[in-house]
């Protein structure tokens, strides 16, 4: 009988991880390109260059684009996250001891997801306008001009990651915030978490790096950035006799790359307290 009970608690607790990871993890993982499954510690984007179209003589042999292939090589690495719950614990309190600890690994690990993307996004060296204000109308303008002049799709593919201090900035711009621009179905108002303006999904995040007071968030293409995943959230849970004891360990092998450079274009956006 205390067997099928500890299957039992293994099997909910496996569940509640996955579902929590699903409800709270990762921001970013859906805006950016991204393979599963991948066998092995790396994989590969491949990113391809323009093609050139061309006229043929009658008869002749159609010119060739030859198109350019690069390939980036996304390497994985293996993330854990894991914490104890005491049997007797679990008696004494009035939550649920297994549930908090599944969010709070699900919160975790779709933290380190976001933070692999970031960290690549921030290799961008194309910069909107100067740091030393904050995201202005002027610094968006500048950074949308950048991106068509970088031939980046307009497609509704593209995705801009901000602070939370510039979606405050962002809410006192008219266009970004006023129904008279954007209609009321778009106002930002209705809810913090993401919204649609410029033919882009604007997206409030709290992990963007902030380095001597100045906030870099980025405007991307959901090509430009790669995400792949070995392993996505596993949880493992085991009983110790001798600390009474299950423990519960959330794991997952996952990586990010810089496919295409031009593909981001960062708004370095000053940020006091």
């Amino acid at each position: 009988m205390s067997t099928s009970i500890s299957q039992s608690f293994i099997k909910q607790f496996e569940r509640e991880v996955h579902e929590a990871f699903q409800r709270m993890g990762s921001k970013l993982r859906n805006t950016v390109r991204s393979k599963t499954n991948v066998q092995g510690g790396s994989t590969v984007f491949q990113k391809v260059g323009k093609g050139t179209a061309s006229t043929k003589s009658r008869h002749g042999t159609v010119p060739v684009m030859n198109i350019d292939h690069d390939p980036i090589e996304c390497l994985l690495a293996d993330f854990y996250a894991g914490d104890w719950v005491d049997k007797l614990d679990e008696l004494k309190i009035n939550i649920d001891e297994r549930q908090v600890i599944a969010n709070a690994g699900a919160y975790a690990l779709g933290r380190k997801t976001d933070e692999l993307l970031i960290a690549e996004m921030d290799r961008s060296q194309v910069y909107a306008l100067t740091d030393g204000d904050g995201l202005t109308k002027n610094k968006v303008l500048a950074a949308f001009e950048l991106l068509g002049a970088a031939d980046v799709p307009d497609d509704g593919q593209r995705h801009a990651v901000v602070g939370w201090k510039q979606w405050s900035q962002l809410l006192g711009i008219a266009e970004f915030a006023s129904a008279d621009y954007v209609g009321p179905d778009e106002l930002p108002w209705q809810g913090t978490q993401a919204k649609r303006w410029l033919g882009t999904l604007w997206i409030p995040h709290s992990g963007l790096t902030l380095t001597n007071g100045v906030r870099s968030c980025h405007w991307y293409h959901k090509t430009a950035i790669g995400h792949a995943s070995g392993a996505d959230v596993k949880t493992d849970v085991t009983w110790h006799g001798d600390r009474a004891a299950h423990f519960v360990n959330n794991m997952m092998s996952q990586g990010a790359c810089l496919i295409d450079a031009a593909g981001v274009v960062t708004m370095r956006c000053a940020e006091t307290a």
